[in-house]
């Protein structure tokens, strides 16, 4: 019947093992009917009995059923198809091929389904063989960000800035960790008790993280970043109500005026996306390269070389680290570069390159304001491993770097550019710094949302200078306090 993709067998003897059932089944069922006429009257009672559990309890153990029925489909679909000549199928030739070996496993057991439900059925089976099981419609959904797996029974999903728990589980720890081996061999990377986590890019970008027992206690840990297929552009943040207009052009300057710019901010607060916005604004006629260990940005330019760390592999060798992509980079005659997230040593090369001739260099940090982002670019230096004095750090520093965008993803789960500080130099020992526009929150809505207003500080830019002699003349009102309405 399923020829095409059946895999050989190599005898017959499981077609006849499987037939002698059925003609056994039909002489049991009507030589059993006179034994059991005795006892009429308590089969009539029982199922009166049988029917006190609520539905809502009946629908859980059918669910349950299904799950189980399902996990035993998967398994028989593994031993008959012929994984290897499916490679070549279409979509609608396997779907075919599933929805007809779903059918004759349901008919030898005799389990009545719902059209709706075989529809799942057979979608789930899809997605058990060529995708990644009960991910695959999460990673479909358009209005997900992330997925995150707290071991097999409970699967969270963040919208809009908001966690939420499914209805999605997968059978048990091992089916889990199947998918999770399943996305890990596909990129050539192994997770297991001697290597309990993995980084990994699953075919559409989305960045993927895993750890398994028995550093992950109650069941596999999994997160995945999923990757944006459409770059959101400035207009689009500013149609958002992630920063105003006057900010946007303050910008728009910046980073055509070639500064350096440092996004900081928390997890999931929006710094690859606000890198990839800023990008935007620069000239097409500049050698761009990017450094990131999973590449997400999207950069639209002509001239643009990506890089990608490495890491080790089962035998310890073979790492590419951020800073020797950062070394190597500085030898490609670079206009600018561009570091996905600077986290480690290569902060150094990073604050190098900025003072060396690569000026419009952009990066990110893990920091929770301006002044901490600061503090945590000395940390980094520090860790690397170079002795050098807190002035010579700080001076280093403040040469280097311009422009400090903070941006939050606040309690309503709304991202927002919450300041933008200019780096003006040092006194003494102390980097000064001056905040040219911040968010300022007025209240918050019954239903939890933010209400906030974008304003100026007041402050005239110190760049203002750069930006006239490049051809950006900002208005003085720019930067005009905005009062609270």
């Amino acid at each position: 019947m399923f020829s095409r993709f059946k895999k050989d067998q190599p005898a017959p003897q499981a077609q006849p093992s499987r037939a002698v059932p059925q003609p056994v089944e039909a002489p049991v069922s009507t030589s059993a009917q006179p034994a059991p006429q005795p006892r009429p009257g308590p089969r009539l009672t029982k199922p009166q009995a049988a029917a006190a559990p609520p539905p809502a309890d009946r629908e859980r153990k059918r669910r349950q059923r299904i799950i189980e029925m399902k996990s035993q489909l998967h398994q028989r679909l593994l031993d008959n198809l012929n994984l290897a000549a499916l490679d070549g199928a279409s979509e609608a030739e396997l779907r075919s091929e599933i929805a007809a070996i779903t059918a004759e496993a349901l008919s030898e057991i005799n389990f009545v389904l719902t059209s709706d439900e075989r529809h799942v059925l057979n979608q789930d089976l899809y997605h058990e063989v060529r995708g990644l099981g009960p991910l695959e419609p999460l990673l479909k959904d358009e209005t997900v960000n992330d997925i995150l797996v707290n071991g097999p029974q409970r699967v969270f999903v963040e919208r809009n800035g908001k966690l939420e728990l499914t209805d999605i589980t997968f059978k048990d720890e091992r089916h889990l960790l199947r998918i999770i081996d399943k996305i890990v061999s596909a990129v050539g990377r192994r997770v297991d008790e001697s290597n309990p986590y993995v980084d990994a890019r699953l075919a559409d970008g989305s960045r993927f993280n895993a750890m398994v027992p028995p550093v992950a206690v109650d069941g596999s840990l999994v997160s995945i970043r999923k990757f944006k297929k459409e770059k959101l552009a400035i207009d689009d943040l500013v149609a958002f109500g992630a920063f105003s207009e006057e900010m946007a052009m303050y910008l728009e300057a910046a980073v055509a005026t070639r500064l350096n710019v440092i996004v900081s901010g928390g997890t999931g607060s929006g710094k690859t996306t606000t890198l990839n916005a800023l990008s935007g604004f620069i000239d097409n006629s500049e050698r761009i390269l990017t450094i990131e260990d999973t590449a997400e940005l999207q950069l639209q330019q002509v001239h643009v070389g990506r890089m990608e760390s490495r890491p080790a592999n089962v035998e310890g060798k073979g790492a590419v680290t951020q800073r020797d992509c950062l070394r190597n980079a500085l030898r490609m005659r670079p206009d600018r570069i561009i570091v996905g997230e600077t986290r480690g040593e290569e902060v150094i090369d990073m604050l190098q390159a900025m003072n060396t001739g690569h000026d419009g260099s952009m990066t990110t940090i893990h920091a929770n304001s301006a002044r901490d982002g600061v503090s945590r670019l000395e940390n980094m230096i520090a860790m690397s491993g170079i002795e050098m004095p807190l002035k010579a750090v700080r001076s280093q520093i403040a040469s280097a770097v311009n422009l400090i965008v903070q941006v939050t993803r606040l309690q309503d789960g709304s991202r927002r550019m919450v300041s933008i500080t200019e780096v003006t130099g040092m006194e003494g020992e102390i980097i000064t710094m001056q905040e040219v526009f911040k968010f300022e929150r007025t209240g918050m809505e019954p239903n939890g949302k933010i209400i906030g207003h974008f304003t100026g500080a007041g402050i005239r830019s110190h760049y203002a200078e750069r930006f006239k002699r490049w051809g950006y003349d900002l208005p003085a009102t720019l930067y005009d306090q905005i009062p609270a309405r």
